[in-house]
């Protein structure tokens, strides 16, 4: 056979991770990676915390999994804490984001359609967006590579620049049935919404009886030095989609929303075999024991700010290179005057530096949230390395 016995998907690099110690990962050769993309925003405790360890193994030895047919205390005991967190009133579990901002758009569109209005199943999205890569999470994104090969797209989705609320507001019309918007676009190169973007759509979604539907997969769970980015923003959303961080490694997502946006998901409406398992409730009980505490939740944004101002100080040195940083917390973008994944590719490979390419020439510094200055200091050191022989070998080039 010619195929690979994983379905070769994803163009996967020669780096082959088989142990983790707090913000490093140790390849099958040896090799120690310091390791500031996270899982893609995901390890957030970074790899050997013992708290999140030790509660994945006290569930496991207890209960893994026995369905939704039955009533599940561990998932009540979160889904109240986040109620306790959060806006929300009501959480549905899912085992990922993608999951979980399926659960939303179907959420927002329930909610007209409860009331018998079925021909409200529009939601107006944003170009360079990413929300998964099911059949719906692709429809609600513009970005033509994740639609090759998987057409046709579903209907139901109109696609607005990001950050014109004039666009937004242009786009509603007798179909609209919500807004789904990232507060800050991840995939899209760690773009932060403006104040007056994300508070006009909340205007027109109060104006108009839309959902306004956030999706903070990746911005949320301490990222951005709030639990949630919408705190920052002071815009409530009606629905929000999580995942990544909120198990610091194990597979969780989850869809929260108010009691009114959640009216049309009733009973036999939706559903997951494996959403809400224990193991997971486990997971995420031990993640927010930690970064729910507002000290922790300010450590971010401080952390955030040190390793800000030392790249924006460095960036100087390579105007050919570098453009800006921008994001929240540790939730950071270098935007880059040359194409960024030939440059990843190098910290990776040759200084041992993993960071994540994203959309418009830039690349994503997501390390764990529990780096102190010793990290910081050795991410500017191979930062700083990188850019010299990159440097370098383009001039020779």
């Amino acid at each position: 056979m010619s195929i690979t016995p994983l379905m070769p998907v994803y163009p996967r690099c020669g780096v082959r991770p088989v142990r983790g110690e707090h913000c490093h990962l140790i390849g099958e050769d040896g090799t120690r990676y310091l390791d500031f993309a996270s899982g893609i925003a995901v390890n957030l405790l970074g790899h050997s915390n013992e708290h999140l360890i030790g509660a994945i193994q006290r569930q496991a030895g207890k209960l893994m999994h026995v369905s939704n047919l039955y009533g599940s205390p561990q998932g009540e005991h979160l889904a109240q804490r986040l109620v306790d967190l959060t806006f929300a009133d009501t959480v549905f579990f899912t085992n990922s984001g993608a999951e979980a901002v399926e659960c939303a758009i179907k959420t927002a569109r329930a909610y007209h359609q409860h009331a018998g209005n079925a021909d409200r199943f529009e939601l107006i999205t944003f170009k360079n967006a990413f929300h998964g890569r099911t059949l719906a999470t692709i429809s609600a994104s513009n970005q033509e590579k994740m639609h090759k090969g998987f057409m046709p797209l579903l209907p139901g989705f109109s696609y607005v620049d990001f950050d014109d609320l004039e666009g937004a507001r242009a786009a509603i019309g007798p179909q609209t049935a919500g807004i789904l918007v990232e507060p800050v676009q991840g995939e899209g190169g760690i773009r932060d919404a403006s104040p007056a973007f994300l508070e006009g759509l909340r205007a027109l979604a109060d104006a108009h009886d839309l959902m306004l539907v956030f999706d903070e997969v990746q911005c949320g769970v301490a990222r951005t030095g709030n639990l949630y980015a919408y705190e920052q923003y002071g815009v409530v959303p009606d629905i929000m989609a999580t995942a990544k961080g909120i198990g610091g490694g194990f597979p969780l997502g989850a869809c929260l929303a108010t009691e009114r946006a959640a009216r049309g998901m009733v009973q036999g409406t939706h559903g997951s075999t494996y959403g809400g398992n224990p193991l997971a409730m486990a997971a995420a009980e031990a993640v927010l024991d930690v970064v729910a505490e507002p000290a922790f939740l300010d450590e971010v944004k401080a952390k955030g700010e040190r390793l800000r101002g030392r790249l924006e100080q460095f960036l100087g040195n390579y105007p050919d290179m570098f453009e800006l940083v921008r994001g929240r917390g540790l939730m950071l973008g270098v935007k880059m005057k040359v194409e960024p994944r030939p440059f990843v590719a190098h910290m990776r490979d040759n200084h041992q530096l993993l960071t994540v390419a994203a959309g418009d020439m830039t690349f994503r510094v997501l390390p764990p949230l529990v780096i102190d200055d010793s990290h910081i200091d050795e991410f500017m050191e191979k930062l700083s390395a990188a850019t010299a022989s990159y440097a370098a070998e383009a001039v020779l080039a």
